[in-house]
């Protein structure tokens, strides 16, 4: 909205010029969305302690999670928000990319939420059924991967890490490909969140790494150098990420150890929903998986551990997702927390230095 209304005037107050660097508009969406986040992120957990809308936890879970029981969740509306509003402020919203990726934001908001509510009512940890949910987050993504393909700017090729020549062409396949992608982004993030702040940190750190790729890939000159496809306009979601790393440390601050308030689906489904589309429109899906590092293993460790009992009886890990694996043998919960946010450093930067491994 700034840009629209400042940058014009330019022409005749030379300060205003700023408003056209994405770099400026980026810092500020930050700034922006941890300043919302501080301001309303006290008022938000007392109004959710207030009418007693609080964490349900598993009873087959480890035993120190009981007394988390009654926690505020929900806070993941927080997050939104101050993205959203900071976005609205600072992002050119003449650009289609951006819309796109609120839409995925919103969309799986309102699936988190519903999920929430549900689990708040009923008074269980259950919530809206696996099927359902999987079927309105392709739903979503299928809608994203249909307005892409239509779009003559944008390819349908893949980028595939280390090899700069190696560019497969999906056509019509790609429209299920960003579905699967942005659902499994979404799925994997979901899983993480299972201890006070482990979830956040990791996807403000792939946030991060997003945030350089998106301002590679709407650079012409930076994409040609270092051979990555060049996608007008993908610019934008640099401010985009930014305003996600801004609302991410403000609700940090409620959610570190010991958490005053958990982000629940609405906020773990929506921020990864974000990482899954922001990869698609900067052309770096494939890359997810190692920037995400930390959110595969998660989800690998579900997978292993179901098909395991399933086909021999006995689990591989002590529980799963493999966060509490670690806690039951005896990790306290902040060091479980802290491990796997430096085990998520370093898969963003293995990811960023495929930039130059080609």
């Amino acid at each position: 909205m700034l840009y629209h209304l400042l940058y014009p005037l330019s022409s005749q107050l030379i300060l205003f010029n700023v408003f056209k660097y994405i770099t400026f508009r980026a810092i500020m969406a930050t700034l922006t969305a941890l300043m919302i986040s501080f301001l309303l992120g006290r008022p938000l957990v007392d109004y959710l302690r207030a009418f007693q809308i609080g964490q349900m936890v598993r009873d087959d879970g480890p035993k120190s999670h009981l007394e988390k029981s009654g926690t505020p969740t929900m806070g993941g509306l927080l997050i939104i928000f101050a993205m959203t509003f900071s976005c609205l402020l600072w992002t050119r919203l003449d650009n289609l990319y951006f819309w796109i990726v609120l839409l995925v934001v919103l969309g799986y908001g309102a699936i988190g939420f519903f999920d929430d509510y549900l689990k708040i009512t009923r008074r269980n940890h259950r919530g809206l059924s696996g099927k359902r949910k999987l079927l309105f987050q392709f739903l979503i993504g299928g809608i994203v991967g249909f307005v892409l393909w239509l779009d003559p700017a944008f390819k349908t090729t893949l980028a595939v890490p280390f090899f700069k020549n190696v560019n497969p062409d999906l056509g019509i396949l790609y429209i299920p490909f960003v579905a699967l992608v942005i659902a499994g982004a979404s799925n994997a993030v979901n899983l993480t969140d299972g201890l006070d702040g482990l979830a956040i940190g990791p996807v403000m750190i792939c946030a991060a790494t997003y945030l350089v790729f998106a301002y590679i890939a709407g650079h012409l000159k930076l994409a040609h150098y270092l051979q990555v496809s060049y996608v007008p306009g993908a610019g934008e979601l640099t401010v985009l990420c930014g305003a996600m790393l801004g609302a991410g440390l403000g609700f940090l601050w409620y959610n570190a150890y010991p958490a005053e308030v958990f982000m629940g689906d609405v906020g773990s489904l929506s921020l990864g929903g974000l990482l899954g589309a922001v990869a698609v429109v900067t052309k770096h899906e494939i890359l997810l998986a190692i920037a995400g590092g930390v959110f595969v293993i998660e989800a690998v460790s579900v997978i292993l551990q179901v098909a395991s009992f399933k086909t021999t009886g006995k689990r591989i890990f002590n529980m799963a997702p493999i966060h509490h694996h670690f806690e039951l043998k005896g990790w306290p919960e902040p060091k479980v927390i802290v491990r796997f946010w430096i085990i998520s450093v370093i898969f963003a930067l293995l990811a960023l230095g495929t930039l130059k491994l080609r």
